[in-house]
């Protein structure tokens, strides 16, 4: 995989991440989110 795409990934990671750290308890169950899923579900969600 090129450096680039790598990069890539990991900034939309990070951006994946920001957006669900900030939605409240609630909103993460109705998506079926348990917070202590939100690294997994934020890569995968990248790949």
């Amino acid at each position: 995989m090129k450096l680039r795409n790598r990069i890539q990934k990991w900034r939309q990671y990070r951006q994946n991440l920001h957006e669900l750290r900030l939605c409240s308890d609630r909103n993460l169950a109705d998506l079926g989110i348990a917070r202590s899923d939100i690294h997994r579900v934020a890569w995968q969600a990248c790949n």
